[in-house]
């Protein structure tokens, strides 16, 4: 072996700390719930009223690079959520003229919500189930936030990277 050489050992290499890794993300899939991914993204809610104009609010989705926006009376009560699916859907129906419709035109009203509490399992399931890719989370009646599809399989990489940092630290020593 060339003397140059010198072989890295545990205490030999200063090891960078993430932040995205911790024992709540290692959690087995089956207990974990909408509270864990909530928690680890953050709990911003972006909402528009019905009659703003489509147009205003692909600029919102835009500005904040979601994909979906929640639709709230002035009283804060929920009516609906509008996402990129519905526009695009309607920008196929009426070309040209989609942008100054209102969003009560084409929001769906029908709005799947979930709890805190609810398992991350069911949540996914019922997300693939119902095609639809964002939910509104809901406690004690109250709007507390919205997990996507995309929150989730952020939140399952993230376990996944520290469940096999943890492996190599054991096969490492």
């Amino acid at each position: 072996m060339p003397a140059s050489y010198t072989p890295k050992t545990r205490d030999s290499v200063e090891h960078e700390k993430t932040n995205s890794q911790s024992l709540d993300t290692n959690l087995p899939a089956a207990q974990v719930t909408v509270r864990h991914v909530l928690d680890s993204k953050g709990r911003d809610l972006f909402w528009i009223t019905p009659d703003t104009t489509v147009g205003k609010a692909v600029e919102v989705l835009r500005d904040k690079r979601i994909g979906a926006l929640l639709v709230r009376d002035e009283e804060g009560i929920l009516l609906g959520i509008l996402s990129e699916r519905d526009i695009v859907r309607r920008l196929a129906d009426t070309p040209g003229r989609t942008l100054p419709q209102t969003v009560a035109e084409l929001m769906s009203k029908e709005v799947q919500t979930t709890s805190p509490g609810e398992s991350l399992v069911r949540v996914l399931r019922r997300m693939t189930d119902g095609r639809f890719r964002h939910m509104p989370v809901m406690e004690d009646g109250l709007l507390i936030g919205m997990i996507s599809i995309g929150d989730v399989v952020n939140y399952r990489l993230t376990a996944l990277e520290y469940e096999a940092l943890k492996l190599k630290q054991l096969i490492v020593g």
